[in-house]
């Protein structure tokens, strides 16, 4: 009898034990639902700010006029799905830019929102795929959070959405509450696994380095915190410790784990401000979002309304809803239904539940073993790269890592006209060897930088074509005196911040002549 009492207790205390794990568990992969809320809000501004960014050159990056024709396009790049490429002109271009910029504000103001979510994702796909050349990190970060944002319950709060719902759970912990914690916490470990197996973020002279790239990234305050070495030695050690402490953000709860997804988006923020990488910084800032506890929603939802902003929000909600359509419903339907209904019903239902569960566990899966193969540790699956390809999911984040660049340099292109005189093409400027005065005469945009990187780097012969050739048409076309032959040269310089008098050396990338005929390379 003593014996069966103490194998019931013995069970009953592994099952509290699991039950305490069990919940353990879900407490760390619980996100708040005005979290989920912020966080689709902040993606759909992103996405926005993205297109107005992206439309400075949507002529030159995504048009038959620009850089990378679709007969290029389509010979240099195998399987090329994209709605982007089923026109070369800008004005095409541009109602696909509209119709996505339609589909974010949806996201925004949470109307429709998994529909929103979904065509937005697709539509990122298509853009990406049009040039892949001008592509950056945060370009790879923003369409993965779009991914795992199909799979959330992001119009339950502060949505248009809203309306169709009952009073909405405080948190949720599912498979996609967890997939995107995760993948927020694996690209920081990734990418100090990478960091590890250089010499400069454990000796404190990355970050130096990182803004004595002039040219390439630093900008504001970069330009200024480039002159104080001692205080970018101890960034590097600060940012250092933190990717050793990512795992952190999944372990801990509450405030703990506030402030430290505070102490990495404060990092991201300061990247915003010294160094030219594009939208990166807000990207990983947003997807800091669901980190933070109910605790911070609370106290955030007190100000609002002690600053008077609650009530007029409200106010523009509830007229947003009162005014668009209301989306399909199956409430009110009669509990008995013909058999096609009651099939049809069955079918949605089990949809639903491949949609919600299954795919984000396949996914998530994938994810982690295409982190663990990024850094060498193991292989994915050729069925599962096949699936990771194909919704553009395989990761890498190798940024900075393992040490960063020790080249800086800009580049000239140098053109004759009909006339005998020289230009440069490139810049529509006199042609100047000395080093630029500033970082706008070097790349106009982020996105230039990416693409003239990837001009000179890498096996990118075809593109240092592609690239003279828009040159000469892009002259020709808006000038009597039409461009002979333009010739394409990168100024590199040595990154190193202790010495000021760098060496330049000059490297010829390309002759061109303007009537299509290759030189050399």
């Amino acid at each position: 009898m003593q014996e069966r009492h103490t194998s019931t207790d013995g069970r009953h205390r592994l099952s509290a034990v699991a039950d305490r794990l069990s919940a353990g568990i879900a407490n760390r992969f619980a996100i708040d639902t005005r979290a989920l809320a912020a966080f689709r809000i902040a993606l759909g501004l992103l996405l926005l700010t993205d297109l107005a960014l992206r439309s400075r050159d949507l002529e030159a990056f995504y048009t038959d006029a620009g850089v990378l024709p679709r007969a290029a396009l389509f010979s240099d790049y195998s399987n090329v799905y994209s709605l982007h490429a089923m026109s070369g002109e800008p004005w095409a271009i541009g109602l696909l830019f509209v119709v996505a910029a339609v589909f974010a504000v949806a996201m925004t103001i949470g109307y429709r929102t998994r529909l929103a979510t979904v065509c937005s994702w697709l539509l990122l796909l298509s853009l990406h795929a049009r040039n892949p050349m001008v592509l950056n990190g945060g370009d790879t970060f923003l369409r993965i959070l779009l991914f795992w944002a199909m799979f959330l319950p992001l119009g339950k709060r502060w949505a248009v959405d809203a309306r169709r719902t009952d009073e909405p759970r405080a948190t949720v912990s599912n498979v996609a509450t967890m997939a995107l914690l995760l993948q927020v916490t694996s690209m920081y470990v990734v990418n100090a696994i990478h960091k590890s197996r250089g010499e400069m973020w454990f000796n404190g002279e990355a970050v130096v380095y990182v803004f004595s790239l002039d040219y390439k990234f630093t900008f504001l305050l970069g330009d200024v915190l480039a002159e104080y070495p001692e205080l970018l030695r101890m960034m590097t050690y600060l940012w250092t410790g933190l990717l050793l402490s990512s795992p952190l953000l999944l372990l801990l709860t509450g405030r703990p784990r506030a402030v430290l997804a505070t102490a990495f988006a404060g990092m991201h923020l300061g990247m915003l401000v010294t160094m030219r990488i594009g939208i990166f910084p807000l990207v990983v800032v947003t997807a800091l979002v669901p980190f933070y506890p109910p605790f911070v929603w609370d106290g955030l939802v007190v100000l609002a309304t002690r600053a008077g902003l609650a009530r007029p929000l409200c106010a523009a909600m509830s007229r947003l809803r009162a005014t668009l359509p209301r989306g399909p419903t199956i409430s009110g339907l009669p509990t008995t239904l013909p058999a096609p209904q009651r099939l049809l019903t069955a079918g949605v239902a089990h949809g639903r539940t491949l949609f919600s569960t299954v795919l984000p566990w396949l996914f998530l899966v994938l994810v982690i073993l295409s982190n663990a193969q990024a850094v060498g540790y193991t292989q994915v699956p050729e069925p599962g790269e096949e699936a990771l390809e194909a919704t553009e999911t395989d990761q890498n984040w190798q940024m900075f890592a393992p040490e960063p660049l020790g080249t800086d340099g800009w580049f000239i292109a140098p053109a004759e006209l009909e006339n005998g005189s020289e230009i440069d093409a490139l810049h529509r400027s006199e042609v100047s060897w000395d080093p630029p005065s500033s970082h706008e005469d070097v790349y106009p945009t982020s996105r230039w930088r990416k693409y003239l990187a990837n001009v000179w780097g890498g096996d990118n012969e075809n593109h240092r074509s592609y690239l003279a050739n828009h040159l000469c048409e892009r002259w020709n076309g808006n000038h009597e005196t039409d461009i002979e032959q333009v010739d394409l040269y990168y100024m590199a310089q040595p990154s190193e911040p202790y010495n000021e008098t760098e060496p330049v050396d000059s490297t010829k990338l390309q002759e061109y002549r303007c009537d299509g005929e290759f030189i050399q390379d």
